[in-house]
């Protein structure tokens, strides 16, 4: 079953300016789908075959006379050296759309994306499934919020609701352990690393503290920010940056560590069942990390800059989602209920008396309403999960 993705027309816009196009994320989200569905007249080799890896590295004029040209070459990373032949074959002819490569081992890949195709290549980074999309897909009144948080966003999860997922996230988190981690790191002890992964699952929507986490996994603090690196690259965390317009203010400036899919942060958080995460403290954290990702995935889809920051002093007064394009300011607060009140608009309020009312475009409670409402203060409850509208809007 194909769930559309709001990639697709991206895709064919950089194929149609690029010689080649790098279409990156992590494992499972659909990225050789998404590439086989836009151009699906174009031939199809995957490298994830070791003896076909190794006639690519080894002889790339057989290995491109076997399979010609325009192709679609998936798990490039496993033949490193291709990369520079690419370069010559499109040095010779900048006809656009020839190559469509894919990755999961964003580091490889895009070592020897800068290495050898700078300038050439068009980049594309594709994250699991929006709301947005699954919207589209299912239909309004279809859209179930609470599964979609606990199950998350991988495209497989959804296309086939019969596969078990507590089994789907232990197969998932064994093969990125293995086959990932151990590629790009020398880690001494997986153990560790799943311990490392469960630690940080604990933090998503918390302020990053390196210090912190090595001291509860055991680990130096190098060692943690060379990992979150990792994760960072693997396309498994996010790191929300501060906002720093207006400095008047003492203001944090560690980034805010975001685990990319609720599913996979709520399974390593031990959670069985979405009833288990509504009656435990973490549901807000969960809650403000899908519309977060729900903002990065909006911007992400279109090709574009992710315009997001958070915004925090040192007091506590804090905004969970800063959005700035053209000069003009949204911000935007998190809340895990379906009504609120005045108590969720203080950090609201101090950011327009800090920025001023004239630069904010304008200011949203993303909640669990079913519909929008307006306050007095000129604050508007939003439906979290239909955050893609009002941006779309502004």
């Amino acid at each position: 079953m194909w769930i559309p993705r709001k990639y697709d027309e991206t895709l064919k816009s950089l194929s149609a300016q690029f010689p080649a196009v790098a279409v990156t994320g992590a494992r499972q989200v659909g990225k050789t789908s998404l590439v086989q569905h836009a151009f699906p007249n174009i031939n199809y080799i995957s490298l994830d075959l070791p003896a076909v890896a190794a006639q690519a590295e080894k002889n790339p004029d057989a290995f491109f006379r076997s399979h010609g040209l325009p192709l679609i070459i998936d798990e490039v990373q496993y033949a490193p050296s291709l990369f520079r032949y690419v370069k010559s074959i499109v040095d010779t002819d900048r006809k656009p759309g020839r190559f469509l490569l894919t990755g999961s081992q964003v580091f490889p890949l895009m070592e020897g994306l800068s290495e050898s195709l700078a300038g050439r290549c068009g980049v594309l980074n594709i994250m699991n499934l929006s709301a947005e999309e699954l919207h589209s897909f299912a239909g309004k009144n279809s859209f179930n919020e609470g599964a979609f948080l606990f199950s998350g966003g991988y495209p497989e999860l959804h296309a086939r609701p019969d596969l078990d997922r507590h089994f789907w996230y232990s197969a998932y988190l064994t093969t990125y352990l293995e086959r990932d981690v151990r590629n790009i790191l020398n880690v001494g002890s997986l153990r560790d690393f799943d311990r490392f992964l469960r630690a940080v699952a604990v933090r998503t929507a918390q302020i990053l503290s390196y210090s912190d986490l090595a001291r509860d996994v055991g680990v130096a603090p190098n060692t943690a920010k060379k990992w979150i690196s990792v994760l960072q690259a693997s396309g498994q965390v996010f790191l929300l940056e501060p906002y720093f317009r207006n400095i008047s203010k003492r203001l944090v400036k560690s980034p805010k560590l975001y685990m990319c899919d609720t599913g996979l942060a709520a399974f390593l958080m031990g959670f069985e069942n979405w009833q288990a995460v509504e009656r435990h403290s973490a549901v807000g954290a969960l809650w403000e990390t899908h519309v977060v990702m729900e903002a990065v995935k909006f911007f992400a889809s279109r090709g574009l800059n992710v315009p997001i920051w958070f915004w925090r002093t040192a007091g506590g007064d804090e905004v969970d989602l800063i959005i700035e394009r053209d000069g003009r300011v949204t911000a935007i607060e998190c809340k895990y209920a379906e009504v609120v009140n005045e108590a969720s608009f203080k950090g609201l309020d101090v950011f327009t008396g800090e920025y001023g009312p004239k630069n904010i475009e304008a200011r949203y409670v993303a909640c669990r309403t079913p519909m929008s409402y307006s306050h007095n203060e000129g604050i508007t409850a939003i439906p979290g999960s239909r955050l893609f509208e009002y941006l779309q809007q502004n």
